[in-house]
This record gives C-alpha cells, sequence and structure tokens, in this order.
C-alpha cells in the first residue's frame, strides 16, 4: 500500500480508539453513574447517531466543496473540542450536548476519510475500503479494551483519554494531510445528499430497499451489545473492565479472521447467501445468551456474534455497489450507510423501552423473532434482481 495509505490507517485507528474510550460505555455511565433510565440513555444514543447522519451529508458536501483536508480538519476541531469541554464537564446535560455534537463532527470525518483512501490509491480498488475497515477495528479493540479498564478506576480518566486521542488525531491530520490534496478526486465518493434523491431506476432501487430492510434489523439487534446489553452486564455484577474485553474479543477476531473469511468466501461466493448465514448466526446469539449470566457466556456469545458480523456487513455494500446503475454507485453507498446509521439511531432508544417496561428477556426473545426478517428481505431481494435482469435482456433483445 502507498504511504499516505498507511498514514490514513495510522489517523483512522487514533481517531476510533478515542471514540472507543467512551462509545461502549455510553450506557454504562448514563444508566449506571448518571442513574437515568436506559429508555432515556437510548434517545440520547439515538440523537448522537442522528446527528452522525447530518454530518455524513455534510461531510460528502464538504468534501466536493473545499477538499478532504479542511473537511477533516472542520470535523476533527469538532470532536477536539467537544471532548476538552467533556473533561470538565460531564453531568447529565452537558454530557448528552457533547454526545450529539461529537456525534456530528465523527460523521463530517468518515465520508472524507474513505474519500482520500480510494482517491489516493485508485487502483487499489475494493482494498483501500478495506484498510479503512481494519483499521476502524483495530481501534474498537485498542480503545474498547483500555476504557474498560481505565473506567474501573475512574470514568474522568476516560474523558481525559478521549480528548488526548483527539488531540493526536488532529495534528496529524494538519501535518501530513495537506500533501494527498492534490491526489484526492472530488467524484470519487458521494453521499445521498451530494449525488441528489433522484431515482434512476425503480427497480434497482427496490431491489435495494429489500437489502435495506435486513440490514437495518441487523444493525438495530447489533446494538444492543453497545447499551442494553452492556448495562445488564453490570446487573450481574460483571465489572467494566471484563465487559470491555468483549469488545477487544470482537476487534481481534475481525482483524485475525480475515485469513479464514477469505477461504470461507471461497466456497460462498454469493453475497445473499453470505448475509443468509451470517444472519442465522446473528439469530443464534441472541438465542444462546437468552440464558447466559457469566463472563464466560457472554464472551462466547461475541464471539458468535462476531463470525456473523464477518459475513454480513462485508456483503451489504458489496451488494449495493452490484444493484447500483452505471454513475450512481455513491448514491446507494450513501443509502446503504444512512440505513446503518438509522439502526445505530434507534436500536439503543427501542432496546431501553422494552427492557425498562418488560425485561431483557423480552427483549432477546423480540430480536430474535425480528431477525427472521432479513431472511425474507433477503429472498425479495432476490426476486427483485430476477425481475430487473428480465427487464435489462428484454431491452437489449
Amino acid at each position: 500500500m502507498p504511504k499516505q495509505v498507511w498514514i490514513l490507517i495510522i489517523a483512522t485507528s487514533i481517531n476510533v480508539t478515542g471514540a472507543s474510550f467512551i462509545w461502549p460505555l455510553n450506557t454504562i455511565y448514563m444508566h449506571n453513574e448518571l442513574g437515568e433510565s436506559l429508555t432515556f440513555a437510548g434517545l440520547i444514543l439515538m440523537f448522537n447517531q442522528g446527528a452522525a447522519i447530518v454530518g455524513n451529508l455534510i461531510g460528502g458536501t464538504l468534501f466536493d466543496k473545499i477538499g478532504g483536508y479542511r473537511t477533516i480538519l472542520s470535523g476533527g476541531a469538532l470532536t477536539l473540542i467537544s471532548a476538552i469541554v467533556l473533561t470538565q464537564f460531564h453531568s447529565l446535560v452537558p454530557y448528552s450536548i457533547l454526545l450529539i455534537t461529537m456525534g456530528l463532527g465523527s460523521g463530517v470525518i468518515v465520508p472524507a476519510m474513505y474519500a482520500m483512501a480510494t482517491s489516493v490509491w485508485p487502483e487499489g480498488g475494493r482494498r483501500s475500503f478495506n484498510a479503512i475497515y481494519v483499521a476502524q477495528n483495530v481501534g474498537v479493540a485498542l480503545g474498547a479494551s483500555l476504557g474498560g479498564f481505565v473506567a474501573y478506576y475512574s470514568f474522568s480518566y476516560i474523558f481525559w483519554a478521549n480528548a488526548s486521542l483527539f488531540i493526536l488525531f488532529y495534528l496529524l491530520v494538519y501535518f501530513t494531510f495537506k500533501p494527498m490534496e492534490k491526489k484526492v478526486d472530488a467524484n470519487a465518493y458521494s453521499t445521498v445528499f451530494s449525488s441528489g434523491m433522484t431515482i434512476k431506476n425503480k427497480k434497482s432501487f427496490l431491489a435495494l430497499g429489500f437489502l435495506s430492510i435486513g440490514f437495518f434489523i441487523a444493525w438495530v439487534a447489533y446494538t444492543q451489545w453497545q447499551t442494553t446489553i452492556a448495562s445488564y452486564t453490570q446487573d450481574l455484577g460483571i465489572p467494566i473492565d471484563r465487559y470491555s474485553i468483549l469488545w477487544t474479543i470482537n476487534g481481534a477476531m475481525i482483524i485475525a479472521g480475515q485469513p479464514l473469511m477469505k477461504i470461507l468466501t471461497r466456497w460462498i461466493t454469493s453475497p445473499k447467501t453470505q448475509i443468509v448465514v451470517g444472519n442465522a448466526i446473528f439469530l443464534s446469539s441472541f438465542i444462546y445468551i437468552l440464558k447466559a449470566e457469566s463472563f464466560a457466556e457472554f464472551a462466547t456469545g461475541m464471539v458468535i456474534l462476531t463470525f456473523g458480523e464477518m459475513f454480513v456487513w462485508p456483503a451489504v455494500p458489496t451488494i449495493a455497489g452490484s444493484l447500483a446503475p452505471k454513475g450512481r454507485t455513491g448514491f446507494y453507498q450513501g443509502i446503504i450507510n444512512s440505513v446503518a446509521t438509522a439502526g445505530r439511531m434507534t436500536g439503543p432508544a427501542f432496546g431501553g423501552l422494552i427492557v425498562d417496561h418488560y425485561s431483557i428477556h423480552v427483549l432477546f426473545i423480540i430480536l430474535a423473532l425480528l431477525l427472521l426478517i432479513p431472511f425474507l428481505s433477503i429472498f425479495l431481494l432476490s426476486l427483485a434482481e430476477k425481475n430487473r435482469n428480465r427487464q435489462r435482456s428484454s431491452r437489449t433483445n
């Protein structure tokens, strides 16, 4: 890989490590430290992800207008200022507001980082996206594992660690990213906002809609591990530093499991089959943890969940890309990215509401039932693809 891609990988890892000091512990902090309900904690996280969606749209648009360097600096400045203020003010109201502004700043950064990766290494193809994806998981593994140990002593130290890493990220961007600017093609990445909302091929878009339904459900289920399950492990007496190890397992498995996934995807060549297999594994993880009470059982559940993630997450954008009409790849990827963020946005509030009014076990049962929907969505996707291909063939003939 080119030197510039390695710089982007390092910067991404630092940025995500900083964010990962906080995001796995959000619900624990709001529920167990600030005494708020899981529903309220979920709502704040929903606003955080809503701000990230807005930030993604702004970041993509700014990238087209002012370039990646200034876009990333703008988003980085917002997250950095929020993180520094958070070190001094982290009672309920400032914490909630700053969490939202950090979501906005992070959202601005993400599309520009992906755009720069693909632009400085255009011949890398999907490898440039995969490089950033792996870098993100390195950050998750480091941040989540270290964050739990730091929080075990004091949550105040978490806020300082978070701010320190955002400072490091900002300085790295400031001193190393500008030379990459001349290499960047502004059309390398486009968002829903910058591409416009015009639907040019209704059959392809219908197929994308079926894909999106299942993807949304998968993310709603996945976010419970970051929110309601996080708080539940505390209720069971599992120390916070041990909960963070679950995300270390997740990140380490994704990184170490890449060679295995290459072998498995040689056998499972269809991305739709990958999603079916991955969703079945997702479903089994929630059935398994219905009776989980010990750290070892939750760790096993995380291992199962991560295997499912490794099948589903890469397959969805692959299908979206194959569905996209010529010149609309960015638009379709923007839709899928927004669907994922919408799942992360609504999942915490949905889970918190169920647990507050019923129980965590009722939530697991509901999620298991909801995870039957992606199987139907893949079936409908296949039908829609056949219709689209039939239409194309008739036009050709």
